[in-house]
């Protein structure tokens, strides 16, 4: 699959995530969609990011989730969005998730990153 196939199925995914968490009561904004491979190499410095992060092919999101108008920034308030998330596509993978299945080297949980991993067909 290409890229920008890639980055559309992402899209779509993204959508249908959104309007899931709408439909169950809570709101969100977006964070940061697109990283520039600078700002990637500046993260990955300050330890707060990977040098190769989904955000800079457009392949990741993360959310801003909000109950009543009240910030949640805790992992497991995402968790069964992060769960839908990955039930939409076998590629997505959720921040929430990094330690038990997809990746080790991110260290602590990210609750609010949405991503998809490049697929080969």
């Amino acid at each position: 699959m290409t890229l920008s196939l890639c980055q559309f199925v992402f899209a779509i995914n993204l959508a249908k995530l959104i309007q899931f968490i709408y439909a169950s009561g809570y709101t969100c904004s977006t964070g940061e969609t697109w990283r520039t491979p600078e700002m990637a190499e500046i993260y990955k410095k300050k330890g707060i990011g990977i040098k190769d992060s989904q955000h800079c092919k457009k392949l990741a999101a993360d959310l801003n989730l909000f109950k009543d108008g009240v910030y949640l920034s805790n992992t497991w308030e995402h968790k069964p969005f992060g769960e839908y998330w990955m039930s939409l596509n076998p590629n997505n993978r959720w921040g929430g998730d990094w330690n038990k299945n997809h990746r080790t080297d991110e260290g602590e949980d990210d609750g609010n990153h949405y991503e998809m991993k490049e697929a080969s067909v």
